[in-house]
């Protein structure tokens, strides 16, 4: 079986073509922040990111067939993890998406080559991945439920790769993943189910290279209203220009780390204060497993980085198992997805947005007292 993975980021598009699971070519492509600054909205980059992805094939002289394409799962509706053919309801959900983000044009562009080529077009374990546990959605507001929004595709391929390597079944497993990249999500898994996890997009949980995390609500009402600000711009401050970026100018973790090697204090304090944050979000997916954890998996970009990692090591050491498995596993998550579709092994799931509408509906309503 030829597979066609493709896999946008904020700033690159990365894509890969697999025989079977094995692949036989890898490609990725930067987009400068000067390319990117010409579009206004994630939408507007669709025939500039579907070029990116036809120019490269064709300079590899790859031909278009392939017996699937599978892409990164976008910011659809919440919905259960899985391997989902793309239909209407996903492409409209992808189109219209409330939240921006690159991997909305994954499943678009998919389903556009793929419809040339007549083979199915996939998405597999989107970021919106929403399995949490009822009493994990409350907030303080009822007008607030808890999001699920998190690296679910590697978080999940990461689990099955460290369940391998001990003879175990992903599903037989209480494991905490942490996965260290441009935005950071901490997910707590039992048996198979990803039970509680920060929205790891826009305002929840540790801050990030390019993320805000959980801010002082009542400072960040203040700010909104302080008039110095647009609606957009304090958007952008949760996701883009928040965190690491805002303190100290840069997303580039080896560098701050060089610089706090060096002695700058101030690398050293914000980079510290954001693994800290991450420490603590572990400590609460502890409680959301009652105690018991398996291994603590620490996975994503950051991940290589024996400076982080062993910060990290200094707050959780005691808590479980610690295992590193850094950088990413999600071409090679996709691909297998898309294999065990093909092969009918993987059941293929529905997309029915409607539904989890109608559950968050149900929970903001509150609870009635029993009569008597």
């Amino acid at each position: 079986m030829k597979i066609l993975v493709i896999n946008p980021g904020s700033t690159s598009t990365k894509l890969a073509v697999y025989e079977d699971d094995v692949p036989v070519w890898k490609y990725s492509a930067s987009h400068s922040s000067q390319e990117l600054s010409a579009f206004h909205h994630i939408n507007e980059q669709y025939e500039y990111r579907k070029k990116c992805i036809t120019d490269a094939l064709k300079e590899a002289d790859i031909p278009l067939h392939f017996d699937a394409i599978i892409a990164r799962g976008g910011l659809l509706k919440p919905t259960s993890g899985g391997v989902y053919q793309i239909n209407e309801h996903i492409k409209h959900d992808l189109w219209n998406a409330s939240m921006e983000h690159a991997s909305n044009l994954a499943g678009l562009i998919a389903d556009e080559l793929a419809g040339r080529i007549g083979c199915p077009a996939f998405i597999a374990d989107p970021v919106v991945t929403d399995e949490l546990r009822d009493v994990a959605r409350v907030s303080g507001l009822p007008e607030l439920p808890r999001i699920s929004i998190f690296h679910a595709l590697n978080s999940r391929a990461v689990s099955r790769k460290y369940a391998a390597t001990i003879g175990r079944k992903y599903e037989e497993l209480d494991l905490i993943v942490v996965h260290l990249g441009g935005g950071i999500s901490v997910s707590a898994h039992h048996f198979g189910k990803v039970v509680d996890v920060n929205n790891a997009l826009n305002g929840e949980g540790p801050f990030s290279p390019e993320r805000a995390g959980t801010l002082p609500a009542g400072q960040l009402v203040d700010l909104c209203y302080s008039g110095k600000y647009t609606h957009k711009e304090v958007k952008k401050m949760l996701n883009g220009k928040g965190g690491l970026v805002a303190h100290l100018g840069t997303t580039d973790v080896p560098t701050i780390v060089r610089w706090a090697r060096a002695g700058a204090k101030r690398h050293k304090l914000v980079l510290e204060s954001m693994l800290y944050t991450v420490a603590k979000q572990v400590g609460a997916m502890h409680v959301a497993l009652h105690g018991h954890i398996d291994a603590i998996v620490i996975t994503g970009g950051i991940a290589y980085s024996d400076y982080c990692i062993g910060i990290l090591r200094e707050w959780l050491e005691g808590l479980a198992r610690i295992v590193v498995i850094p950088g990413e596993d999600e071409m090679g998550a996709l691909a297998l997805n898309a294999l065990g579709a093909l092969a009918g092994e993987l059941q293929l799931q529905t997309y029915h947005p409607e539904d989890q509408e109608k559950r968050s509906e149900e929970l903001s309503v509150g609870f009635k007292m029993p009569e008597k």
